[in-house]
C-alpha cells in the first residue's frame, strides 16, 4: 500500500493489523455530497472532493455492498450509523444485518434516494437524518456499535474533531470504520474509461488517518484491502482494541 514515507503515530499498529480481502469484482468509489449552496459560508467549503459519484459507475464500484460490510466487521443485531450516506448503497446493506440504522447525510436529496432503494421492512429499521455529520453526537443522540464512513473522509476539513465526536458515541467494543481510496495518483484510478476519486493530494495512506485519528483515542485494529483502489480502516477504543490486535 502506497505511503507517506513519514512515521506517523500509530504506524506500528497499522502495520500489525493490515488484512487483505479480495472479492470477485468490486472496485469502491469516491465520495458523499457537497453542502448544498444554501449553507452558511462556515460550512459552504464542507467536505471537499466529496460529491456523489454518477449512477452508471456507482454500482460498478460497488457490486457486493454486503460483502465489503462483513469484512468489515459489520454485525448482526447491532445498532450503525452511516455517517454521509450518499444515496444509500451501504445503508441498505447496512439495514440487512443491523437491528437499526441511522442514515446521515447534509443532503436531503440524496437520503430521500436513500430512503426509496429500501424496501418497506428495511426502511422501517433507519432513521434518515439531513444534518452535519460534525454533529453525529447529537444527531444520534445515543450510543452506537458501529459507524461507517465511506470516501468521504480525506475531505473533512476537522479530521480529529470528527473523531472525537464519532468516538464519543461509540459503546464499548465499538468501532468506526473508514473507507479510503489508497493513496495513488488520480490518474491512476480508472473505472469506464476515466480516472475517479478525489484529487491526488487530497489521498489519505493509512499510516495519515490513523495519524488523523489518534487524537480521539481510537485506534487502528485492522486494515482490510478493497482491491483494486480502495481500503478500510477500523478503530477501536484502546481497551477494546488490545493494542492492536484483531477483533
Amino acid at each position: 500500500m502506497p505511503g507517506t514515507g513519514a512515521a506517523h503515530p500509530g504506524t506500528a499498529q497499522v502495520r500489525r493489523a493490515r488484512h487483505r480481502v479480495r472479492f470477485t469484482s468490486g472496485e469502491p468509489v469516491t465520495g458523499r455530497p457537497q453542502p448544498p449552496q444554501t449553507m452558511t459560508d462556515d460550512t459552504a467549503g464542507l467536505f471537499p472532493a466529496t460529491a456523489m459519484p454518477d449512477p452508471d459507475w456507482w454500482e460498478v464500484l460497488w457490486p457486493e455492498p454486503d460483502e465489503v460490510l462483513a469484512a468489515l466487521g459489520a454485525r448482526e443485531g447491532t445498532e450503525a450509523v452511516d455517517l454521509c450516506c450518499g444515496d444509500g448503497t451501504f445503508t441498505a446493506a447496512l439495514a440487512r444485518v443491523c437491528r437499526r440504522v441511522v442514515a446521515i447525510d447534509i443532503d436531503a436529496g440524496l437520503l430521500a434516494r436513500a430512503r426509496a432503494r429500501l424496501g418497506a421492512a428495511a426502511a422501517a429499521r433507519c432513521d434518515f437524518v439531513a444534518g452535519d455529520a460534525r454533529a453525529v453526537a447529537a444527531l444520534v443522540g445515543r450510543p452506537v456499535d458501529f459507524v461507517l464512513m465511506a470516501n468521504t473522509f480525506h475531505g473533512v476539513p476537522d479530521k480529529p474533531g470528527l473523531a472525537r465526536s464519532v468516538a464519543g458515541i461509540l459503546k464499548p467494543g465499538g468501532s468506526f470504520v473508514i473507507v479510503n481510496w489508497h493513496r495513488r495518483p488520480r490518474e491512476e484510478t480508472t473505472v469506464a474509461g476515466a480516472p475517479r476519486g478525489p484529487r491526488t493530494e487530497m489521498r489519505m495512506a493509512p499510516d495519515d488517518v490513523a495519524a488523523a485519528v489518534a487524537p480521539s483515542g481510537l485506534v487502528p485494529v485492522r486494515v482490510i484491502e478493497l482491491p483494486p483502489w480502495h481500503y478500510g480502516m477500523v478503530f477501536q477504543g484502546a481497551a477494546a482494541a488490545g493494542g492492536g490486535g484483531s477483533t
